[in-house]
């Protein structure tokens, strides 16, 4: 039991530092937009807790998880407010900012998962909350500040979130351990985000052009 409740204590730490980190990579975008210090925290605070409150929101649970627990709010808050004075040295820790987001991602898309199962509903619906909660606040952020969304972007970021959850129903399905299958499910997640960072590992982009020309020889060659 203590096992447990420490494990679950230090989860909840790791949850809100990664709500931090979410929240410096909004305010980053907002610096670069050059926009004012109430920008910066709007965008912070959207992108930190915007994909779990659409996941609360479907799933219809009592509270929204950061009104149930406003730490949640706060570090947004501070992530934002901090990057607004300090933007050019949160800018060099940059490389860090991606693997601590990547370990935010794998994490969100775990416990996403879990809360989601945790309301009983198909295991298929678990798996999209879990990938709603660990990128949709990166996608309403970019919507924000118009730019292409990440998750439309060739790179291996969703992919690994949806590799976390479906580890996650996967392994809950055969019976294991909670502890363990969170260890497992978002150490999957988080290997296949920083192999995809470091490798620089890309889904192949479908590439209309190459399409268009193989058309026109198609009709050279009947020609």
């Amino acid at each position: 039991m203590t096992l447990d409740l420490d494990f679950h204590s230090t989860l909840y730490l790791i949850g809100l530092i990664a709500v931090f980190v979410f929240a410096l990579t909004g305010a980053l975008a907002a610096a670069k937009r050059e926009l004012d210090i109430l920008a910066f925290v709007f965008v912070g605070i959207v992108t930190g807790i915007g994909g779990g409150t659409i996941r609360d929101l479907l799933l219809r649970t009592d509270q929204i998880f950061w009104i149930a627990d406003p730490n949640y709010l706060t570090v947004c808050i501070v992530a934002s407010v901090m990057t607004y004075f300090f933007a050019h040295w949160v800018i060099k820790i940059d490389r860090i900012l991606l693997w601590m987001d990547a370990a935010g991602i794998a994490l969100f898309a775990v416990l996403g998962t879990s809360k989601a199962l945790s309301y009983e509903v198909a295991p298929l619906i678990a798996i999209l909350m879990g990938v709603i909660s660990s990128t949709l606040g990166s996608a309403i952020r970019d919507l924000m500040i118009q730019v292409k969304l990440v998750i439309f972007e060739p790179e291996i970021y969703v992919t690994a979130c949806l590799l976390g959850s479906l580890s996650y129903v996967v392994l809950s399905h055969f019976g294991i351990n909670e502890v363990y299958n969170i260890l497992l499910s978002s150490g999957a997640a988080f290997l296949l985000r920083v192999l995809a960072i470091e490798l620089d590992l890309r889904f192949p982009s479908f590439t209309l052009s190459k399409l268009q020309n193989r058309e026109i020889r198609k009709q050279q060659h009947k020609s």
